[in-house]
């Protein structure tokens, strides 16, 4: 039998699972990701788990036959590795993952890639329809996309095709993103950013709301929460409605997809929220083709189920390239 390794590492997280040749899963193992002292530290971590999985499911290490990872960026594919993580502190530098993942498992076959290219390929591999034109989107605390255009997955010269949510949505800039670049998709509608937005609005507004604007804790949880009772947390939504059928609205000009699959925290939190308003509004803006908006099936696994699709495929996600 064959076995296959994904691997999903976050800032915050990291997750490795052993799968068969049928993607059913084997094993598994989760943990904290290291925040120090330096990238070997994470590049360790990432080949504890996946002695913790192969273990979990009987299976030795040298028995693999590909593995696949999906990860924060940015990436150096040319490396094989992450080039100085955003989210995690300046000390850790590069984390070599290739590499040391191939002399672990003894297989060439290792594919790295960001997490939201990892969304397409395992949305790509367990779709009914395994379309070769489709999105997987993420609204979480970033924006981001994996984009799959006649049966290829896009990843761009150096791994981080899809920052869509760097893509400016507002030409007049009222919002500063986190990159430090202004009007950008996810500066309004990112789950670290709905807060500020919110205040933003208000003090445009001056409204009478129950949201708690002030407090410290206030987050993007408590503008979904109120959204129902109170006209000011409804106003909010309807905006970030607004913002998120522009960027969506330029995938499907850009791209046209068939369907595109949202994940990511904000929207699998808040379904209803997230997605009906901006089908509502898709039909209006978009000139061709409106494609088939839907909620991930894959929910929180879907990087993870993405990865272990990407070993099984060789990158690609098509179920006919499974070997």
């Amino acid at each position: 039998m064959a076995y296959y390794v994904g691997v999903d590492l976050g800032a915050t997280n990291l997750r490795a699972a052993v799968a068969d040749e049928e993607a059913v899963v084997l094993g598994t193992d989760r943990r904290a990701t290291p925040r120090g002292p330096s990238g070997i530290a994470v590049t360790e971590a990432v080949l504890a788990a996946i002695r913790a999985a192969c273990a979990d499911a009987g299976v030795d290490p040298t028995d693999v036959s590909a593995a696949g990872i999906g990860s924060i960026g940015p990436l150096d594919l040319a490396d094989g590795a992450i080039d100085n993580p955003a989210n995690l502190p300046s000390s850790i530098g590069r984390i070599p993952l290739v590499g040391p993942v191939r002399e672990l498992v003894g297989s060439e076959r290792v594919y790295l890639h960001n997490d939201t290219i990892a969304g397409v390929i395992g949305e790509r591999f367990h779709s009914d329809r395994n379309p070769d034109d489709m999105v997987y989107l993420t609204i979480s605390s970033g924006i981001g996309a994996g984009v799959a255009v006649d049966g290829e997955v896009l990843s761009g010269w150096d791994g981080n095709a899809g920052e869509v949510g760097h893509m400016a949505i507002d030409p007049d800039g009222r919002r500063t993103c986190g990159c430090g670049r202004d009007g950008h998709w996810e500066a309004y509608c990112s789950g670290n950013n709905i807060p500020e937005y919110a205040r933003q609005l208000a003090a445009e507004r001056d409204p009478d709301t129950a949201l708690p604007l002030d407090d410290e804790g206030f987050d993007a949880a408590d503008v979904f929460a109120h959204a129902e009772s109170d006209d000011f947390a409804n106003h909010v939504v309807g905006r970030l409605a607004d913002w998120n059928t522009l960027g969506i609205t330029n995938l499907a000009q850009a791209y046209a997809p068939l369907v595109v699959y949202v994940g990511g925290a904000v929207a699998l939190n808040n379904p209803e929220l997230v997605l009906d308003p901006v089908r509502e509004r898709l039909d209006g803006s978009v000139f061709n083709n409106v494609p088939d908006l839907r909620l991930t099936n894959l929910g929180d696994d879907v990087v993870l189920d993405g990865a272990v699709a990407s070993a099984l495929t060789g990158g690609t996600g098509d179920r006919t390239q499974v070997r």
